[in-house]
């Protein structure tokens, strides 16, 4: 396996660019072994609501948000008429006819639980469990930002975009990135290269399964 990609929850409020991402991931298909993990965007945030409401317990707000994911796969099918869904890890590394597999993770999830049962383990951590799993190379986050940065670009004008650093660096400032704080553990853990990318520019996406330079954020595992 090439690489797993994890398609952002975040885009969803991009119509224009998740189609065109979606597009993209279609045509590398045709060339390389990639799996789809879908974020958890606007359908996880309504677990977070109710979470806060009703004061859930972590292993019900835990499942919850992990059905999210699996509805935004199947709205992601829904934009990649070439892809096909399946709860099977196996059966998305058989793939090999150029269709994109998109895991729907709850049931995997479910049987195996081997994450810690809380908010900080979202679809970032998922994603970078399933790719150690599914033995990829890389694990690729398309988010709607360039990277991580050393500040919150969205509010600071001077925050510059970091290019590279270690899972244990990451750690130390998770809280202020756009990573869930348990990723870093699990990078380094299990040794896997991760590349935080803007899931609006599908050219970088392509570059990187490419092993070319994009812009983004590499994060290594030591």
């Amino acid at each position: 396996m090439e690489a797993v990609i994890k398609v952002g929850g975040s885009l969803l409020g991009d119509p224009p660019s998740l189609r065109a991402l979606c597009r993209c991931l279609e045509e590398v298909a045709e060339n390389y072994r990639v799996l789809i993990v879908p974020g958890g965007g606007g359908f996880a945030d309504m677990v977070r609501h109710y979470d806060r409401l009703y004061g859930l317990p972590a292993p019900a707000s835990h499942r919850m948000a992990i059905l999210a994911m699996d509805q935004y796969g199947l709205l992601l099918n829904s934009l990649m008429p070439k892809s096909f869904t399946t709860y099977s890890l196996r059966a998305a590394c058989r793939a090999r006819d150029g269709r994109p597999p998109i895991l729907l993770p709850s049931r995997l999830m479910f049987l195996k639980d081997p994450l810690e049962n809380s908010w900080r383990v979202t679809s970032d951590s998922i994603a970078a469990y399933i790719a150690v799993e599914a033995k990829a190379r890389k694990l690729i986050l398309a988010k709607d930002v360039d990277g991580i940065f050393t500040g919150d670009p969205k509010s600071q004008g001077d925050a510059k975009l970091i290019k590279e650093l270690s899972a244990s660096e990451l750690q130390e400032k998770v809280k202020q990135s756009c990573v869930d704080e348990f990723l870093p553990i699990i990078l380094r853990e299990k040794g896997l290269n991760c590349y935080v990318v803007n899931g609006r520019h599908p050219d970088r996406v392509v570059s990187l399964l490419r092993g070319e330079y994009a812009v983004c954020t590499r994060i290594l595992p030591a």
